[in-house]
């Protein structure tokens, strides 16, 4: 039954994607829709300049056709959002898979499958010292439907994306006293399911890749406030979208998705402007434990969130850079962490929490480089950094600051290699702060919020992360890291902890 719900759902929503790709091709005749190289005289989108491209990642040795040459959109231009490359690169431990890898690409099927472990322990502070192991398996399919279909210019650059992931382990921030935290990369919210729908989304590139399109189940992070190096590092507070932003509602990101709609406006390779719309869930899992249950209840609110960018390229080395602000509005209504209908403490009164309407959340994110070793956007010395804010009526945390430091193994002989560094600040809300101290006079326990329940009165945060990043082979990376973390939890009831990770990831 459940493979049956999931093969009529993906029916539905393909076949409103075709409807509407039927009826865009009415506009095929439109000389701007046909990707050629030759820029159109007196129009916003014809840029001079050569197509959107997409050169290579830092540190790839191509085996096989290279994804971000053949998949046009947000998952590997360089010159857009938010990331360099497929979520797993295109070098493949196994090569070219016997010839079969090159055979699907040519039919328009592009699939990599990706395992990742990361073991981590805390000999240093904390609740308690211990050690545990977090993974998972992840698989992406993306279909070229021009190749599929051969159905005229109205197929050109149309696509699926699907991305499933299966998670093990145990929450090693959890284990010492941070709850509203995590030092592995790869934790939690992919519920105990073979297979977890990440996304699931159509896209449809026009215009010389300089209008873009995506529709379906969409990971909001995977689009906005995004960093292209923020998966570098392994604390989740920096690893995917911005901290707070994907831990409110209205902006979870994965391996959470949300029904939506993306829409890039790029009329130059160094700009762009998006905006999407998003249901909210009410939910603690999005889709359901599965992420395939697309239908709950309670979706009737929407989430709005847009994102300007600068992309530029300085000096005859082409200094990349990247410079955005954004913001997302969720219409929905919360409860106030701490103020009841009469403006008293909640806890205490016995009176129920104010009901705050809409929430927001925006974001600063600043990178460049300063040093070039190489090709590609990542391959130099880099410098970094992002701000990020949110309604601290409604979530536990206001202010988070990031800085990072980044290069390769350029100066060592080791150009495949990448080390970095990064500083992470995170200040809890007022409103969080006065719950915690009316529960504490009155002797009650303290009250969950969107970052867990804390161990004591909260005010602030500090990450100190060190990663280096090796290549065994291609296909194969090993990743140590060392965080350090100040007042976990954002309270003083435990002592810093030190955490050392080694983490595995095999491309196959």
């Amino acid at each position: 039954m459940l493979h049956f719900a999931i093969r009529k759902a993906v029916a539905g929503v393909l076949a409103c994607f075709l409807a509407v790709g039927f009826v865009g091709s009415a506009s095929a005749r439109s000389p701007y829709t046909h990707q050629t190289n030759q820029p159109q005289k007196g129009n916003i989108f014809s840029d001079p300049s050569p197509d959107v491209s997409n050169p290579p990642m830092y540190g790839e040795d191509q085996q096989i056709v290279p994804l971000y040459q053949s998949i046009p959109g947000f998952l590997q231009s360089p010159y857009g959002p938010p990331s360099f490359g497929p979520p797993y690169g295109t070098t493949h431990l196994f090569g070219d898979w016997g010839g079969v890898q090159p055979w699907l690409q040519k039919h328009g099927v592009y699939v990599a499958v990706n395992v990742y472990e990361s073991l981590s322990g805390n000999p240093i502070g904390g609740k308690k010292q211990t050690v545990t192991d977090a993974g998972q398996v992840g698989v992406t399919l993306d279909i070229d439907w021009q190749k599929i279909l051969n159905a005229g210019h109205w197929s050109d650059n149309f696509w699926l994306h699907m991305l499933a992931v299966n998670g093990h382990g145990r929450n090693l921030s959890a284990e010492f006293g941070d709850n509203g935290n995590q030092v592995q990369q790869i934790y939690g919210a992919r519920g105990n399911v073979v297979a977890h729908l990440v996304w699931a989304y159509f896209e449809k590139s026009m215009y010389h890749n300089k209008v873009d399109l995506a529709m379906g189940w969409i990971p909001t992070g995977t689009f906005f406030n995004n960093s292209p190096w923020g998966c570098s590092f392994m604390n989740v507070w920096m690893c995917g979208n911005v901290t707070p932003t994907k831990y409110l509602n209205g902006g979870r990101d994965w391996p959470s998705g949300n029904i939506g709609t993306v829409l890039r406006l790029m009329p130059t390779k160094h700009f762009y402007v998006m905006g999407g719309l998003f249901a909210v869930s009410p939910h603690a899992y999005n889709g359901g434990i599965s992420g395939w249950a697309w239908a709950q209840p309670g979706l009737g609110k929407l989430s709005t969130e847009v994102e300007l960018g600068w992309i530029p390229e300085f000096g005859k080395d082409h200094l990349i850079g990247h410079y955005k602000v954004g913001a997302m509005y969720d219409n929905s209504k919360y409860d106030d962490l701490y103020r009841d209908i009469y403006g008293h403490a909640w806890v205490t009164s016995g009176q129920p929490a104010r009901r705050q309407s809409g929430q927001t959340s925006m974001w600063v994110m600043i990178d460049q480089m300063l040093v070039r070793h190489g090709d590609g956007p990542m391959n130099g010395f880099i410098i970094g950094g992002q701000y990020s804010y949110a309604s601290g009526q409604t979530s536990a945390m206001k202010n988070h600051l990031v800085g990072v430091i980044m290069d390769t193994g350029y100066w060592w002989n080791r150009p495949k290699d990448m080390v970095g560094f990064a500083f992470q600040w995170a200040q809890f809300s007022r409103s969080a702060i006065r719950q915690q101290e009316a529960s504490q006079a009155a002797g009650l326990p303290f009250q969950g919020a969107n970052f867990g329940v804390p161990y004591g009165i909260q005010s602030h945060e500090n990450i100190y992360e060190f990663f280096y990043t090796i290549q065994v082979v291609p296909g194969i990376s090993v990743q140590p890291d060392f965080q350090y973390i100040q007042r976990p939890g954002g309270s003083t009831v435990f002592k810093n902890a030190a955490v050392f990770s080694s983490a595995f990831s095999f491309t196959l």
